[in-house]
């Protein structure tokens, strides 16, 4: 992780040699290593994925009398759900007008509803399980001119979905703003604590949860058989009447999801603001319609003061280098607009914006309803995941909500997405282009004294990575994408498709379920 800009670094930010950086969330509520469980060779439905969307499905097919097995590849929460900002909102920065400007009004409202029915859910549950949820009005605020145009098309597109908004101004920020929505009445919540209540709720009402098993394939039939693998084991079978893929970007390629979908990273950081510093800490939870884009919340460290998160300075996975310039631009405005701030720590996400900009929950495939699939959430998973969930068991009560149709894959709401598919497939083949063509030397941490991994070109045909003394593939395994280094998080990322893999070549996320090979070892790892 590189240096900040000033010297407010402090414990616990991640030292340097970190894969990933650490969320406040997982300070908070540390993961501890997970007692190894059998791996069941047979299940009525099999959900892949242990986050919010994934540990929801389960909760609700399992309440249905469904025999249930969650399989997920690290530990609960690992993904996007324990790395977000965490705002139950249904005001959602400029994502109604998105939606608007490529869908009619009553596919507005059911997306309005949809993530209505989403939030209720889920202050329902955290309150029954006594998970603190903090009631706070949602604000979407604009810097300047485009930001103001912003605002006016979302509050239009927001008030034609049937949700409130009202005009004002953001007195509690420290720096001016050319205008603000505000909606009243919204939440935040630490997410890791709503995973632990889940997966409690879960667990009683009879779901087999097995972290640690990364499945590798999905083959169609009846049954459905996954390849499950686990550390240190060979891999295993498992059947089932039907699987659920809850990894927001399916690790499948039938369907073609990876070619709808556009992968974005951003980043998040915790500061103190001591002292006389604590008065600006805003109440309210933030969003920029423009740029700079930033996100804020208030929060707390257990036992402490509350934090201040600051996000944003999103990109394109893959495509920004170096990737600690975009923690640095966060580190640079917040000492100007939070003078004194003291950094805790430092974290990134992984989300996916699909190219009609609705979510979907349905068949990987038209008519297949023995594999399922659950994504696209656009950085708004919170809700989005959520009534993911809520529509796939109603499909299995035959009883779907009146929002179910905008969730649903292959309907004529893709049609509306063609542009945008044509403008993300247009990306991809420059970032696989430019890649093979000439790969470059990656931007690295040049005042750490960690060896630093370097790409280089061998041949036409073979990207490289070496690095801390060893040396292997940079190809990625899904789709053949030459690798870039993020120096921000020691991570191995795809340009195509947002696939990552960690400094020894082990998948992170993305859909690639295989490791990196190295030079002898003829074939990616397990």
């Amino acid at each position: 992780m590189p240096t900040a800009h000033h010297d407010t670094r402090r414990t616990p930010t991640p030292p340097l040699e970190d894969p990933v950086l650490t969320s406040l969330w997982e300070l908070r509520t540390p993961t501890s290593p997970t007692d190894p469980t059998d791996l069941p060779s047979d299940a009525g439905t099999v959900v892949v994925g242990g986050g919010l969307t994934g540990l929801t499905t389960a909760l609700l097919l399992a309440e249905e009398g469904e025999d249930v097995l969650l399989l997920e590849a690290r530990h609960l929460g690992a993904g996007t759900t324990g790395r977000s900002t965490a705002k139950l909102s249904l005001l959602q920065g400029t994502q109604f007008s998105q939606v608007s400007r490529k869908h009619g009004d009553g596919v507005l409202r059911q997306y309005a509803a949809a993530h209505r029915d989403a939030q209720a859910w889920a202050v329902d549950l955290a309150t029954t399980e006594g998970v603190t949820l903090e009631q706070r009005d949602a604000v979407t605020y604009a810097n300047g001119a485009s930001g103001l145009r912003a605002l006016r098309r979302e509050e239009s597109a927001v008030q034609r979905s049937g949700l409130t908004v009202r005009r004002g101004d953001a007195p509690e920020l420290p720096f001016e703003v050319a205008g603000a929505l505000w909606m009243d009445g919204q939440y935040q919540v630490d997410p890791l604590a709503l995973v632990a209540a889940l997966a409690r709720r879960a667990r009683a009402a009879g779901v087999q949860v097995v972290e640690g098993a990364r499945v590798t394939s999905v083959s169609d039939g009846t049954p459905v058989r996954l390849e499950v693998r686990r550390a240190d084991a060979d891999a295993a079978t498992v059947r089932a009447g039907r699987v659920v893929v809850a990894t927001n970007m399916p690790m499948l390629d039938r369907g073609g999801f990876f070619a709808r979908m556009s992968p974005q990273r951003s980043y998040s950081i915790a500061f103190e603001l001591p002292g006389r510093a604590a008065a600006v800490l805003p109440r309210a939870m933030y969003l920029a319609a423009d740029q700079p884009s930033r996100s804020l919340r208030e929060a707390s460290l257990p036992d402490g003061p509350p934090v201040l998160l600051v996000g944003g300075a999103g990109h394109a996975t893959g495509r920004s280098r170096p990737t600690s310039d975009r923690l640095g631009d966060l580190r640079s405005w917040t000492a100007e607009h939070f003078p004194g701030a003291v950094e805790v720590t430092a974290w990134s996400a992984q989300d996916y914006a699909p190219h009609h900009s609705l979510p979907y929950a349905g068949p990987i495939v038209p008519g297949n309803h023995r594999i399922l699939v659950a994504g696209g959430f656009s950085k708004w998973g919170m809700t989005g995941g959520i009534a993911a969930a809520l529509a796939l068991a109603s499909d299995l009560r035959s009883d779907p909500p009146e929002w179910r149709d905008a969730l649903r894959p292959w309907s004529r709401h893709e049609l509306t997405g063609l542009p945008s598919s044509g403008v993300i497939n247009a990306e991809v083949a420059v970032a696989m282009a430019l890649g093979w063509v000439a790969p470059r030397s990656t931007s690295v941490d040049r005042a750490s004294a960690a060896p630093q991994p370097d790409v280089v070109r061998r041949s036409r045909f073979c990207g490289l990575r070496r690095g801390s003394g060893a040396e292997g593939s940079a190809v990625c395994t899904h789709l053949g994408g030459v690798l870039t280094w993020n120096d921000a998080e020691r991570s191995w990322d795809c340009p195509l498709h947002g696939s990552r893999f960690d400094e020894p070549g082990d998948v992170l996320e993305g859909p690639a379920v295989r490791a990196l090979p190295t030079p002898d070892a003829g074939s990616p790892r397990a």
